[in-house]
């Protein structure tokens, strides 16, 4: 695959790049259904993408010819480093392309290309979907404990239960334990009904979802029942060590300093820890202060403790959360 150097056409400023590819078999993977992910990467960036036969001529201001560009060498590279039932090219990882390319270096794209960290559980094989998410990966494999802060749909909490499921299957711990704390989301629901299981379900109902993603229903069901699989309030983590476990603690902005030193202090041997939250959404009383902010100015230096801040650019739910969050960023900042 090569390209032409780029070349400034009149009074538009617009710039042309031309890629030629040399493999024709992966060029109806790259381009997608009726030139679907042509289409996709045009609309994203502004630019004109015409394709004649093994060459894609890109059209577009300087920036975004670029951007362009990278995007389409980096999934070129991706299908040719896949298997030949794994070359389809779904919206998504066009999505995922896109904004690697807006945020990552060329080790970033690189890293794209050749799926870099990902992860095979029991259903699917998770992939970072952006610079920020392929970091915390990295914190995720390097320490014993990670914090893990960002805004709502930065995978926080379901790349660390992708990380825990890896390590289970592959018998590198006994158990994965899943705990938050039972704090209301500004809202007050009164006592409710059933068992202490059927209490505390409700608040923990997003790590329920995140297992049956990666894992049989049926398996889920049986490490559940067994204790193989453990997910509970936070105030049950008091008194015990949690040795060959996978431990993952979800929105612990809602912790107070009492409650965030005692969970960091059940950790056992062999055992790791990944603490997730998003500091712009505490739901304690006002005036409380949180214990993931007190935790992560205390342990910013701390030998084997990693602090990943994910941000706006790494939000993988619908484009328009991106954008939400952006617009709450600059409200808060003026």
């Amino acid at each position: 695959m090569k390209d032409t150097d780029s070349v400034r056409r009149g009074k538009s400023q617009n710039h042309s790049i031309k890629l030629e590819f040399q493999d024709n078999e992966f060029l109806p993977f790259l381009y997608g259904h009726h030139n679907s992910n042509l289409t996709a990467i045009e609309q994203a960036l502004d630019v004109s993408l015409d394709s004649f036969g093994n060459i894609i001529k890109i059209t577009g201001s300087e920036h975004n010819t670029s951007t362009a560009k990278v995007t389409i060498e980096a999934l070129y590279k991706r299908i040719a480093n896949t298997t030949t039932t794994e070359r389809d090219i779904s919206s998504s990882m066009v999505k995922d392309a896109l904004r690697w390319a807006a945020d990552a270096s060329n080790d970033g794209m690189k890293a794209f290309a050749n799926s870099d960290g990902a992860l095979d559980t029991w259903r699917k094989v998770v992939t970072p979907k952006s610079a920020g998410q392929q970091t915390y990966l990295e914190a995720l494999s390097r320490h014993d404990v990670v914090f893990g802060l960002g805004p709502a749909g930065t995978g926080k909490t379901y790349l660390a239960v992708a990380k825990a499921v890896e390590a289970l299957k592959a018998k590198r711990i006994e158990r994965i334990v899943l705990s938050r704390p039972a704090v209301e989301a500004g809202e007050r629901l009164g006592f409710l009904p059933g068992d202490m299981k059927e209490k505390v379900d409700p608040y923990l109902r997003p790590l329920y979802d995140s297992l049956y993603d990666m894992m049989p229903p049926d398996m889920v069901d049986r490490m559940l029942a067994s204790g193989q699989i453990e997910i509970a309030p936070l105030a049950f983590m008091r008194g015990r060590t949690l040795a060959q476990s996978y431990v993952i603690i979800d929105e612990a902005q809602n912790t107070t300093p009492v409650q965030m030193k005692m969970v960091l202090t059940r950790l056992g041997d062999d055992s790791r820890m990944v603490i997730t939250g998003d500091l712009s959404q505490v739901d304690l009383p006002s005036g409380q202060k949180s214990g993931l902010d007190d935790a992560v100015s205390i342990l910013d230096d701390v030998k084997g403790v990693g602090i990943i801040r994910l941000k706006g650019s790494d939000v993988v739910r619908h484009p328009v959360v991106a954008r939400i969050l952006t617009a709450y960023e600059k409200r808060d900042q003026s």
